[in-house]
């Protein structure tokens, strides 16, 4: 299953693209104007199973970023977040699940949590077959702040509150980075057991920083490596460059971004709760119940 694609509209939300356009140089109208490419015409998106890789650059004008930048959130939060909990929950019980990982100190697995849960997650959310789509962020215009707050325009506090605000807010070029991720992950085709040992692989980092024991973690992933090896070429004797494949997919997962991940998958779960706080407490709970 492939993401449906998102047909991206040719409107362009750059205020420099928009001083281009004739229209009549009035104030309501401005402002009725600037309300309506807000709030209206989210993108629609359309259902395309042999599509195998988004191509936003051939979709969009070459002059125009904006739609990149352009803040979204989940289409439909309530099953997405399900689906996304779930998933996480198998990634925390992966860890739990290996001695070799239980073993190490508390403080080394902290680290290796911090570092690997978002690469471990996404390979969760490909191996699940996960689908999500995404909207625009509707943004506040000023003609509703007059409305509502009987306040003119906002001031240069509020204002900067509202950026750093949006800052934080997952964009559609985070989400197509991911998806680009998930894409390549699917085309590969993993089996089970190519999926576990590339987990361990990428959990067992011994290039994070501040690790007490970098040599044992060190020959811990290069058993899983050559245990994944050795599952390619059973599984894909006739594939030589397989193994170099899955390895790169690795790095297109360490740019995801724990910011994206949280903010979209999360956040309208957790709240203002740290979301690495509630992880640790999941990895270090005791199972009381077989």
């Amino acid at each position: 299953m492939m993401f449906p694609l998102e047909e991206m509209k040719t409107t362009c939300r750059c205020s420099g693209n928009r001083e281009q356009q004739q229209q009549p140089h009035t104030i309501l109208y401005n402002i009725l104007s600037r309300a309506d490419s807000n709030y209206s015409n989210n993108d629609s998106l359309i259902n395309n199973n042999h599509v195998n890789q988004y191509d936003y650059n051939k979709m969009m004008p070459h002059n125009c970023h904006c739609k990149r930048r352009w803040p979204v959130c989940l289409k439909n939060p309530e099953g997405t977040c399900q689906v996304a909990s779930d998933v996480l929950v198998k990634t925390i019980c992966f860890m739990k699940s290996l001695p070799s990982f239980s073993q190490l100190p508390v403080e080394d697995q902290l680290s290796l949590l911090r570092d690997s849960w978002v690469p471990l997650f996404s390979l969760g959310l490909a191996q699940e077959r996960t689908v999500f789509e995404v909207k625009d962020v509707p943004q506040a215009s000023m003609l509703r702040r007059i409305l509502l707050n009987g306040q003119g325009p906002q001031s240069e506090e509020e204002q900067e509150e509202e950026d750093e605000g949006k800052r934080s807010l997952p964009t559609l070029a985070g989400v197509h980075k991911l998806r680009s991720c998930l894409n390549r992950l699917w085309t590969l085709d993993l089996s089970p057991k190519e999926y576990a040992y590339l987990k361990g692989a990428m959990l067992f980092n011994p290039d994070v920083p501040g690790l007490s024991t970098t040599v044992l973690i060190n020959s811990l992933q290069q058993e899983a490596q050559r245990a994944l090896q050795e599952v390619v070429l059973t599984l894909h004797p006739g594939d030589s460059g397989r193994f170099s494949r899955i390895l790169l997919s690795t790095s297109d997962l360490q740019a995801v971004s724990q910011l994206l991940i949280t903010e979209l998958f999360f956040r309208p779960v957790i709240g203002q709760a740290d979301l690495f706080d509630l992880l640790s407490e999941m990895l270090f709970i005791r199972q009381e119940y077989s």
